[in-house]
């Protein structure tokens, strides 16, 4: 087993993982795990614009000065461990074990990429110091909290200041069995909202003096799920609707409610806007007669990557060190893709696996690591060596 002390005869993207990792930046405290970025890239000549909004710390770091733009995207924030007497190693003692997995917080999601992201680009631009194209770094260490002053603040930025960002990738981890495995080239929308039933409060012996909320709204609830949205097509399977929470009454088992609220989430495709999915869920709701209202919140809009330079350099980027041809998808949550690939630009999430992800004892094979900086390598040659770029 490899303490937290014996580094000495790790790899160059192992090291700085763990240093990483050694770090508790539960969102959006960032312990120093950016200044140790930045630290590196400056060191390789990238520009570093700090972008701090409120409490969350971000970058932005650029190599080179013409061409298209491609951008390593990642958070260094992480979710909390909960209690360390669950972890097989403490969570924040990174290590690998006698079966060669990197195990702490953060090992998968993700700073094993951001490891891998900048050890890849160290050595790119070691050897073509001159390349083509810039090359870019948008960190924050805020993505797994409200997201609010992260990726969404410094795209809004960008966008202020007509940076240009023509490709990027995402270090959330894509693989499901195996390195490589699956890229994901866009995200479906999340749209959510808060419904709010009103009725009348009384006694269950008089419900002829009462309203109850809960028998109006049971109904229009299932015909809210039983709804087809779309259809899905090519690239994302069907809007889905779920309602996750339930609220109504006084905990009496004598007193009818006055109101109801119900929590629900649509993820949906590029068939269907948030817009009409507000339209038709209301126009549902009205039909059953309900004294309602709606608090709306767009998390995010659908993106998709269908094709170009970036899918074709990520596809054979793999293929390259791997051998194998990744499976394209859009499945799984949102992630701060959906901001980024609102300036216009391609986006591609690439990372390890994501098993053990949030979890405790959360966890990644070390050698992957190693991989997966080839990988993004192999991708900046594709692009910007090999020619496969467009002015």
């Amino acid at each position: 087993m490899t303490s937290p002390e014996t580094v000495n005869t790790l790899s160059p993207t192992l090291e700085l993982a763990m240093e990483l990792m050694r770090r508790p930046s539960v969102t959006p405290d960032d312990q120093g795990c950016q200044e140790l970025m930045i630290e590196r890239l400056a060191q390789l000549g990238f520009q570093i614009e700090r972008l701090p909004f409120g409490d969350v710390e971000n970058f932005w770091a650029v190599h080179g000065h013409h061409g298209p733009v491609l951008a390593f995207a990642g958070h260094t924030d992480v979710v909390p461990s909960g209690p360390e007497v669950h972890w097989q190693y403490p969570p924040f003692e990174p290590r690998i074990d006698d079966d060669g997995m990197l195990c702490g917080r953060g090992a998968a999601d993700m700073k094993g990429s951001l490891a891998a992201m900048l050890t890849a680009v160290e050595r790119f631009v070691t050897e073509h110091p001159d390349h083509p194209g810039r090359i870019a770094f948008l960190i924050t260490s805020d993505e797994e909290g409200p997201a609010v002053d992260g990726t969404r603040a410094v795209v809004e930025h960008l966008r202020e200041s007509h940076d240009r960002l023509d490709y990027c990738i995402v270090g959330e981890p894509s693989s499901t069995e195996q390195l490589g495995d699956v890229i994901k080239n866009g995200r479906r929308g999340s749209l959510g909202g808060v419904l709010h039933v009103r009725g009348t409060q009384g006694h269950v012996a008089y419900p002829h003096l009462a309203r109850n909320p809960i028998h109006q709204a049971a109904p229009a609830l299932d015909a809210l799920v039983r709804e087809h949205w779309d259809g899905g097509n090519a690239f994302f399977p069907a809007t889905s609707f779920q309602i996750s929470n339930l609220r109504a009454g006084t905990g009496a088992t004598n007193v009818i409610p006055g109101d109801l609220e119900a929590t629900f989430n649509f993820r949906y495709s590029t068939e269907v806007t948030h817009e009409a999915l507000q339209q038709r869920t209301e126009a549902i709701l009205e039909t059953h007669g309900l004294d309602f209202h709606i608090d709306w919140t767009l998390n995010g809009e659908p993106f998709l990557t269908a094709e170009g330079e970036l899918v074709d350099a990520t596809l054979a980027g793999v293929e390259d060190v791997l051998a194998r041809r990744p499976e394209l998808s859009t499945s799984g949550g949102t992630s701060d893709g959906r901001f980024i690939a609102s300036l216009g630009s391609q986006v591609v999430e690439l990372g390890p696996l994501n098993a053990t992800i949030h979890k405790v004892d959360e966890r990644v094979r070390a050698a992957d690591l190693d991989d997966l900086s080839r990988i993004y390598e192999a991708v900046l040659a594709r692009l910007f060596v090999n020619g496969t770029s467009r002015p």
